[in-house]
């Protein structure tokens, strides 16, 4: 049986905003930091939402000096 791995939310948004470039496919990204296909998408989805809930206007956990 293998031990699920765990990812740092650092190297999740590394990967996923390579996606987002399209400069390499889903195929060569897996293999390039040997995770699966599936579970890019999944970051990649995760970070589209996240941008979509930065610029939404409500409420954010940034803070904006003045």
């Amino acid at each position: 049986m293998s031990k699920q791995r765990k990812f740092s939310a650092e190297f999740k948004v590394k990967v996923a905003l390579e996606a987002l470039s399209g400069e390499l496919t889903l195929a060569e990204l897996a293999s390039k930091y040997d995770v699966h296909p599936t579970q890019i998408t999944g970051w990649k989805r995760q970070a589209k939402e996240g941008m979509v809930a930065a610029f939404s206007g409500g409420p954010s956990d940034f803070s904006v000096g003045r």
